[in-house]
């Protein structure tokens, strides 16, 4: 399968590997996730600061040329296969972890999801993705790039745009400009008072189910419309009002208010 096909964009260039490196939270005894080590671009860069590195590869291509880098540091276990697929547990042996990741466009969301199952034991995430995907995980309420991406990203973490980088930073050269979001842990989930977070984004996620349409039409069929608008005055939103609006502390008042279960 080819690089394009699994979406694959290597980073070519030494001074953006420098800059991306300086930019991670790393330290000499952590342990480092990488998901997606390609030729080893960043693997060796990780290996040579971080304590321990396991890095994943699902490519089996590359696996010999990572094999012999690992070989040559010491410090760093490849690991064949689909983070998604994976048992992220087993691999880094229940401790506290760091992750770092260029990931492929299309299944970012996914990737992100599956590492908040593990958010108690994630210490930071440091992710490339598409420069677009990067401002919706960051979007403050009210404008326009903030979604349910947004508050799902929130809600686990604090993220922020560390970098911006130019397509001429990869090979092959991606069609749209990428960026690195830097997330450190916990979010705003323990100021929330959400005892259950799958309930509390599901819940959301009814709120987003289409962006244009208000709060009271997204939600009339979870609850009876009465019982919504009496939400709305209870947390001082209109029937008007749009998910796009809301805070995260306000998703959890509706959340609350409305007594929302699975």
């Amino acid at each position: 399968m080819s690089p394009q096909r699994l979406g694959q964009h290597f980073l070519k260039d030494p001074a953006w590997r420098e800059r991306i490196l300086r930019a991670l939270p790393i330290a000499p005894d952590d342990l480092w996730l990488e998901i997606g080590a390609g030729h080893g671009e960043m693997t060796r860069e990780l290996g040579r600061h971080a304590g321990r590195v396991a890095a994943i590869e699902v490519d089996g291509k590359l696996l010999p040329g990572l094999e012999r880098l690992a070989d040559e540091l010491g410090n760093v276990t490849i690991v064949p296969g689909d983070v998604l697929a994976l048992d992220l547990g087993q691999i880094t042996g229940g401790a506290a972890f760091h992750v770092y990741g260029s990931l492929p466009y299309y299944i970012t969301s996914p990737i992100l999801q599956r590492l908040f199952e593990h958010a108690e034991r994630v210490r930071s995430i440091s992710v490339v993705v598409q420069l677009e995907v990067a401002v919706r995980m960051t979007a403050r309420p009210g404008r326009r790039d903030y979604g349910y991406l947004s508050v799902v990203t929130q809600f686990h973490t604090q993220p922020e745009i560390a970098l911006r980088l130019p397509p001429g930073a990869f090979q092959p050269r991606p069609k749209v400009a990428s960026a690195l979001v830097r997330m450190t842990l916990p979010g705003q989930r323990a100021e929330l008072g959400v005892d259950d977070a799958a309930a509390f984004l599901q819940f959301v996620g009814h709120c987003f189910a289409q962006k244009r349409k208000t709060l009271l039409n997204n939600l009339r069929g979870h609850f009876p419309v009465a019982r919504i608008e009496s939400a709305l005055t209870a947390v001082r939103l209109t029937p008007r009002a749009r998910a796009e609006e809301l805070s995260l502390p306000v998703f959890a008042s509706l959340f609350h208010v409305l007594g929302y279960s699975r």
